[in-house]
């Protein structure tokens, strides 16, 4: 009976660590004119360092057991409250001089998705997009009504100055250039649900309340347990006219392409011969990462349950 009740012991293990799924988390912060020569020593540090404390966050909640959407949440949360990226605090301004922020977020296993566009006062807009997804019955909100909605769940209001950099302010007032930037994060938890989010300020000079592929599911944001979860970065209507982040999903689920070869389809041979450049982030079913871009470099990093911090900007 004693080795009988071994065995059953033995087959239990065994049974339940089968059970865990690899876990994994990537994030990013932006792709673009990202070159070793033009970037200070310093500088290069903080955004190390930045990227590193937003994935020790959302790793942390992953390895606990946690869910990949509060783990997607919480780290995404780290890069809007950082000046160094375009999103939340360190949005790029428009044409007028404000802030007017986009995201987005979609849980793998029911499909469900939120997203929130040209926000001006809340302090968090992926949390928004969150409360968009599991507290009202639409997928999209914007404006004026987007904010209405995220005061009425709570959500934490600021004024739109604080978004307002003096490096921004700076920036905007002499060149009065497009560009854009983003960050993004796409995690997957032991119970093999993946979830994909991003945010971001937009393009910089934006006129007429512009929106990006950020806040569009399928372009900017896409997430299926069956497949992949994506986020983008880039310019926005490329990757809208290629629905980008559903394009790599749909190209792994209908021509069984792997994670790695349906992005390098999408950003090479698709918005790249356009003449975009950009990146996107991902994880497959089964915990693989994968960060490819066309741009001279990218903001990004990830932590698996297999492998230790990565941390990268340049292209090499």
């Amino acid at each position: 009976m004693t080795k009988y009740l071994k065995l059953i012991t033995i087959l239990l293990f065994f049974s339940c660590e089968k059970s865990v799924n690899n876990y994994a988390i990537v994030i990013h912060g932006g792709a673009g004119t990202v070159i070793r020569e033009n970037t200070p020593k310093e500088l290069q540090e903080k955004y190390e360092n930045k990227l590193r404390e937003a994935l020790e966050v959302g790793y942390s909640i992953l390895e606990q057991g946690g869910k990949s959407i509060d783990a997607v949440e919480e780290t995404i949360k780290i890069l809007e409250d950082s000046e160094l990226f375009n999103a939340g605090r360190g949005s790029v301004l428009t044409n007028e001089e404000t802030a007017e922020m986009d995201a987005s977020i979609m849980t793998g296993q029911d499909l469900n998705a939120g997203a929130v566009a040209t926000l001006k006062i809340i302090k968090n807009p992926i949390s928004a997009a969150r409360a968009v997804m599991e507290k009202s019955k639409h997928v999209f909100l914007s404006g004026e009504g987007a904010e209405n909605f995220a005061k009425e769940v709570g959500l934490e209001t600021i004024s739109n100055d604080y978004f307002i950099i003096e490096n921004q302010l700076k920036q905007i007032r002499r060149i009065k250039d497009n560009k854009y930037g983003t960050v993004g994060c796409v995690a997957i938890d032991k119970s093999g649900n993946i979830t994909a989010g991003t945010s971001t300020g937009g393009m910089m000079n934006k006129k007429w309340n512009r929106i990006g592929d950020v806040p569009v599911i399928g372009a900017g944001t896409y997430a299926n347990n069956k497949t992949c979860g994506i986020s983008a970065t880039g310019w926005g209507e490329y990757f809208i006219r290629n629905v980008v982040a559903y394009d790599i999903s749909a190209m792994m689920e209908y021509k069984n392409k792997t994670l790695i070869d349906a992005a390098r389809i999408s950003i090479h041979n698709k918005v790249g011969k356009m003449g975009a450049t950009g990146g996107v982030i991902g994880i497959d079913k089964n915990g693989k990462v994968m960060m490819e871009f066309n741009s001279p470099g990218m903001y990004r990093g990830y932590k698996t349950n297999k492998s230790d911090f990565v941390v990268r900007m340049f292209k090499d």
